[in-house]
This record gives C-alpha cells, structure tokens and sequence, in this order.
C-alpha cells in the first residue's frame, strides 16, 4: 500500500496540474475539516457542560434527598431495632437516622403554602444530610423538642414572608376517626431560621422541625422512617438490594434515582437529543469531504486512467481516495477534541468575555446560584465523539472512492 499512502498524501496536500481547480478543491478541503472540527468540538462542549449541571444539580439533590429511605409500613415489633442495627453495620451505609414526613399547609395571615416538614433528630441528621451538618451548630441546636420551633427553606420563607422570630400556623392532616373525617391538627410555630439547598424545588417547599414535635402532630409513639447515607450514591441500587435481604416484608427501601425519576429520565432524554442534532452537524460538514472527493476523483480521471493502465486494481484506486478522505477526517476529529478539551478548560474565561463585549449575563446568580458553568469531561463521551466523527468521514468516502473506481481507462485518456 506504499504507493496508495504516496498518492492520498500527495492529492491530500494539493500537488495537482491545474492550479484554478485544485485551489477551490483545497478551498473545500478546509472548510470540511474546519466544519468537523467545530461540530466536534461543540458536541464535546455542549454534552460537558450537561454532565456538569447533572452533576451539580444531583449533588445539591442529595445534600437534602436520602440515598436511601426505609420505611415500615405496619406497626412496630420487637425485632425490628435488631434489623436497624444490622443495616447500620453494612459497609457501604455511612450513617442512618430517623424521620417523620408530613405534606401540611403553612399560614401567616391570608397567606397559605403547602410545603413539605420533615421531623429531624438535630444530633443524628449530620450523619445523613450534608446540608444540615454544614448549617449554622447554633440554628441546627434551635431544634429542640417541645420547643416547636421550624426552619424554613429560604424561598418558602420569602414567600411567607416571615423571618427568624416569627410565627406561623402549620395544619397537619390527621384522618382519625373524628366522626366528621378530616380532622386537622394545628400548631403554632416559631421560626427558627432559613436554609439554602441550592435546589430550589426544595427551597420553596422543604421545612424542618424535631423529630419529637412532628411525632407528637402524628400521634405516633416512635418513628417509622429512617434516612441513609451510603458511600456511592450511584451504586444505591445495588446496596438496596443487599439491605433488602436483611429486611422482611413490612419495610420498604426507595433509593434517590426512583424518587426522582421523571428529573433524570427527562435530563437523559435531552442528553440525548442534544448528542443528536451536534452529531448532525458533524454529519452536514461530512458532506463536504463528499464535494471535496469528487472534485479531486473528475480533476485526476488521467492519473486514475495511468494507474489503472499499469495494473492498479479498483480496491487500490478506492483505498487512495479512502485515505485521502479519512486524512481530512481524521485532521478535522483531532482538531475538534483539542478545541473541545481547550474550551471545557476555559469555559468560563470565554464566557466571561463574551459577557463584556455583548452585555449579556450567562447565569443570572438569583436563578441558578452558581458563580461558574459547571463541567464534567467524560473520557467515554470523548471516545464516543470521536469515533462517530471517524465513522462519518469514513462514509463519506465510500461514493467518490467507487466512482473513482469505476473509471473506465480508455475512457478517460480519451477525453483528458
């Protein structure tokens, strides 16, 4: 195949007769792999930076959300502190502690918001939560049984307008047998204080109160759910079902992925459909090495009819017009991934530039809370990126390098 690598490196580089026409068939040359080279380097961008904000998103998640969550549903045994115990002492479980939810409605005046109150144990959450171990010792030490008091998420309490020292109502639904049915209980608490997640869906509707006091609005005499910590949020499945061995029917174990599901089926979804329209652009400036490969194919038809007079077979004419084409490819791929590498590194430079030259804010902090575009570089996406940029190229080629091919030889010296 010397002399095949010879001829592709030769066309590849512009060595032709005809100065008019290989100049435009060069002109379109750079431009395919000037084209390749941004759809690559956008796709990388582009599916880097999704990764980054699914994976800032999922960490704020799961500074509030369990790993994992066990709940009973049926009335306590004696056994059931022994299988607490033998969970806790699994290797992969970092920390456990009990729970109560309650869906209530808070009011303060004529206003009215359903939100979401959690019962903590305030000693035994840090183990669980990252956002309560890195609250406030003083705000987090507020919570003390009996005292009622409640910490809001910052844009609840926004909305409630309320501040540390205020007062609200928070009505609990209690479905006992009242002869008239529903029945709400209603208490008086005291704002404690804020938090901030960073998430806002549990921002605007998240509230904390101890554990004792949302036991005392459900009229239970112990708690019957417990939060997990786990050392591999992404392998939780697999510990859930390793817990689920040492547990009997009466328990039920949800990991963080199936309580929010619908979140990151939807965020899997747009990944994908974003992979899809970039790889089309890859695909369009494909097409250019298409143009540029005929071109090249009708502008050496003598070269062609010469190598075929002289015993080159079809695959060899095919192969010089493969390589030349996978050359193009092949620089526009390379170029790609180290634009795409240079810009996730300097994402944020970039932007901040674009920034002062147009006016325009990328992040506005009072929406997202971040102070830089987050990125996650996957070396599978890198792989991915670029073999389906090789693939493409290489497809491209097929075409002219058959019609290449097919060049009759008498044929052309006739006419060239």
């Amino acid at each position: 195949m010397q002399f095949e690598w010879q001829l592709a490196w030769a066309y590849w580089r512009g060595r032709r007769s005809n100065p008019t026409g290989n100049g435009f068939i060069s002109f379109i040359a750079l431009l395919s792999v000037l084209g390749i080279g941004l759809g690559v380097a956008a796709l990388i961008t582009v599916l880097s930076v999704m990764n980054g904000f699914q994976k800032e998103v999922r960490n704020r998640m799961l500074s509030v959300v369990s790993h994992l969550e066990l709940h009973l549903r049926a009335e306590p045994q004696a056994q059931d502190e022994k299988m607490r115990h033998a969970i806790a002492k699994h290797p992969s479980v970092l920390g456990i502690a009990a729970f109560e939810p309650l869906q209530v409605l808070i009011t303060r005046d004529d206003m009215l918001r359903a939100a979401l109150v959690r019962g903590i144990d305030p000693a035994q959450e840090g183990r669980v939560s990252s956002m309560v171990a890195t609250m406030p010792a003083t705000l987090r030490e507020s919570l003390q049984a009996g005292a009622w008091r409640i910490i809001l998420g910052r844009e609840l309490a926004r909305s409630l307008g309320v501040i540390a020292g205020d007062r609200i109502v928070v009505m609990a639904p209690d479905l006992g047998d009242h002869g008239a049915g529903f029945a709400p209980r209603i208490r008086q608490f005291e704002v404690a204080g804020v938090f901030e997640s960073g998430h806002y869906e549990y921002d605007s509707a998240l509230a904390l109160i101890h554990l004792e006091d949302a036991l005392k609005l459900t009229r239970r005499s112990q708690a019957q759910h417990w939060r997990m910590l786990t050392d591999d949020p992404l392998r939780v499945r697999r510990i859930a079902s390793e817990l689920a061995q040492l547990l009997d029917d009466r328990y039920e174990l949800r990991d963080w992925s199936q309580e929010n599901r619908v979140w990151f089926e939807a965020v899997q979804v747009e990944k994908r459909m974003m992979f899809i329209i970039l790889t089309l652009i890859v695909a369009v400036a494909s097409f250019n090495l298409v143009s540029m490969l005929v071109m090249t194919v009708v502008d050496k038809r003598a070269d062609i009819a010469i190598l075929r007079s002289m015993g080159a077979g079809k695959w060899s004419v095919m192969r010089i017009f493969m390589l030349q084409g996978l050359a193009s490819g092949g620089l526009g791929t390379g170029l790609g991934v180290g634009l795409g590498l240079l810009l996730v590194v300097s994402l944020d430079t970039v932007l901040r530039f674009l920034e002062r030259i147009f006016g325009f804010e990328v992040l506005p902090k009072g929406i997202y809370l971040l102070q830089r575009i987050p990125t996650d570089l996957h070396v599978s996406d890198l792989l991915e990126v670029a073999v389906i940029s090789l693939c493409l190229s290489f497809l491209a080629t097929l075409y002219p390098s058959w019609r290449a091919a097919s060049t009759k030889p008498a044929e052309a010296l006739r006419h060239g």
